[in-house]
């Protein structure tokens, strides 16, 4: 019902480059110049719709409404982000439609390929059409497919009055893969019982529960000399750095754990003999554990500044969202509606972790539950992305039949 209609949209969006800048984020919010460009868009096709209430702020939050056309309903919403990731080029997408996927290997270039052997999901998607990009960036469908998605699902609402409901709000946000994704957003301007961000992945899959996330920034001050003097005088702060880094947990890491296993990763190292600045980020499910990570890495900064003599360590800590899990447990109905959706539409919906985050566990720390539904792409941040068109089909019938379940 919807596929040559979400497949034009997506195809639109990717093409407009909106990969966000992390050193920016925290001055200039969005980060980078594409995503107004996108923005824009977006809010001239909700009033091209007929959407009187849309608002585009100077931070970068688009906030439209489609007004309720049945009294005593409570307002929901969807969510999605403009931005796309910059772990591999986020700008110049050139996407490329693969008809009838023969189920072989995809090649994107002469140096890159899609290998169905350790894709095993392509399996689902034989003899329908897939979106890649050229392989030489991302694809976008992170979060570009939960875009389409949402706008398809408002027109088609918008253009058949029969559908009840009551207000829906729909909500673009820019930066979130910087993690200041909603910092400058009031939570106020919400009217909203529940939040449906449209940021997962594989089809059919939907999450309630996400990482407890901290963001822990360590200064390493060093004694600097010249280096033919610097006997019994010097102290490197790369040295320092490095033990910080060494004594890690190599078993707690980002690569050696799954499942509900949290973990410490070293993300980011700057600076020389003088001075180094270490970001680590901590992820637990469980507040209390995150907490004690957070006062392992203090008691390690001060180990080390004892080991190194004149030396100093500095360990500043901040959270930068909590399990949204709570939210949910508080207001069941809005994952309730889901699952009714999924079963008025035979789609066999299943409940998984997200080892990441959503702008949905921001809102969620106010109270409004906030279940993340896929939004159909794989492979998501690298070169080897794909999305099958008839997944973001699915999730936007998704979208309108939990409208319909609000309805009832």
């Amino acid at each position: 019902m919807f596929k040559k209609e979400v497949l034009e949209r997506f195809l639109r969006y990717v093409v407009i480059d909106t990969m966000s800048d992390a050193s920016k984020a925290d001055k200039i919010h969005p980060s980078t110049k594409g995503q107004w460009d996108l923005l824009r868009l977006l809010e001239k096709e909700l009033k091209d719709l007929g959407l009187e209430d849309v608002t585009l702020d100077e931070y970068g939050y688009l906030l439209a409404r489609v007004p309720a056309n049945t009294e005593g309903k409570s307002a929901i919403a969807f969510s999605s982000h403009v931005d796309t990731a910059s772990d591999v080029m986020g700008n110049g997408v050139k996407p490329r439609v693969v008809k009838n996927y023969d189920g072989k290997d995809i090649k994107l270039n002469s140096k890159y390929t899609i290998f169905a052997a350790e894709n095993p999901e392509l399996a689902s998607y034989i003899g329908s059409d897939l979106v890649v990009s050229d392989g030489n960036t991302l694809l976008g469908s992170d979060d570009k497919s939960g875009i389409a998605e949402i706008m398809t699902a408002v027109s088609y609402i918008v253009s058949h009055p029969e559908i009840k409901h009551g207000e829906i709000e729909i909500l673009f946000s820019p930066d979130e893969e910087t993690g200041f994704g909603m910092d400058f957003f009031d939570m106020e301007r919400l009217h909203c019982r529940a939040l449906y961000t449209m940021d997962g992945g594989t089809r059919y899959v939907i999450e309630d529960e996400c990482f407890n996330a901290a963001s822990v920034k360590v200064h390493f001050e060093g004694v600097a000399y010249h280096l033919g003097a610097a006997r019994g005088r010097m102290v490197n702060a790369l040295t320092m750095c490095s033990a910080f880094i060494n004594a890690l947990p190599q078993a707690e890491s980002p690569e050696a754990t799954d499942g509900r296993y949290g973990y410490y990763c070293a993300h980011e190292v700057k600076g020389s003999v003088s001075s180094v600045d270490l970001e680590i980020l901590l992820r637990d499910f469980d507040y209390n554990s995150l907490e004690e990570r957070i006062k392992a890495l203090k008691s390690l900064g001060k180990t080390i500044e004892a080991l190194y003599r004149g030396g100093k360590v500095k360990v500043r800590s901040s959270i930068s969202y909590r399990n949204m899990v709570e939210a949910s447990r508080k207001d069941p109905k809005a994952l309730e509606a889901v699952y009714e959706a999924g079963k008025a539409l035979g789609q066999p919906l299943v409940n998984e972790l997200i080892r990441g985050g959503t702008d949905g566990a921001r809102i969620a720390e106010k109270g409004i539950s906030c279940p993340n539904i896929y939004a159909g792409g794989h492979n998501m941040h690298s070169r080897f992305e794909w999305v099958g068109v008839d997944a973001m089909n699915d999730a936007s019938a998704l979208i309108v039949e939990i409208v319909k379940q609000w309805a009832k």
